[in-house]
């Protein structure tokens, strides 16, 4: 096989996941597509230096994620844990259960409104299956960051939904009902 039909398959394979993810960093599919096509740049010039060939998915999601944090320091400052306003570090759950009434569009703009230090880990876990030590080691953090991390993104997620949830309910105004003497 040659070495483009390799490339070619390597894009085939892992594009969508690979831009799904950098659409949750991100938050813009301008960005996201950058990003993405700036991660297989990456592997085009740097990939055949990766020796164990079933580490081609973490190294793309470790490159993504390092490109998005790379461009973030140029322009803004990364949130850090101990950054996030006092009522903030652990949002109250929602007491309902929402999974019921929600379409995926919705979902995935709560999650756009989760801080972007949860919402990380959160896209990996649950929309790409990685393991909770793949994530440890594609954002160079321990394990127990991961897990602290995706519960107090859950926490954040499930609030967002509440208030996406909340808002889009019409609540009837009563008329009010006078005595007439």
């Amino acid at each position: 096989m040659s070495t483009d039909d390799a490339f070619t398959q390597l894009v085939d394979a892992y594009y969508a996941p690979l831009y799904r993810f950098a659409l949750s960093l991100a938050r813009n599919p301008a960005d996201a597509g950058d990003l993405t096509q700036q991660t297989f740049y990456v592997w085009a010039t740097k990939g055949s230096a990766l020796r164990d060939g079933s580490k081609v998915k973490t190294w793309l999601f470790t490159t993504l994620y390092r490109e998005f944090l790379r461009g973030r320091r140029r322009g803004a400052r990364v949130t850090a844990l101990d950054d996030l306003p006092p009522g903030e570090e652990d949002p109250p759950a929602a007491e309902t259960d929402l999974a019921l009434n929600m379409d995926a569009q919705g979902v995935v703009e709560a999650l756009q409104e989760v801080d972007e230090v949860f919402r990380a880990p959160l896209t990996l876990f649950y929309l790409e299956d990685l393991p909770y030590q793949e994530i440890a080691d594609l954002l160079e953090v321990p394990i127990g960051t991961v897990m602290s991390r995706l519960s107090r993104g859950k926490a954040q997620l499930r609030a967002a939904l509440a208030r996406k949830a909340t808002a889009s309910k019409v609540i009837p105004f009563p008329l009010s009902r006078r005595k007439t003497s």
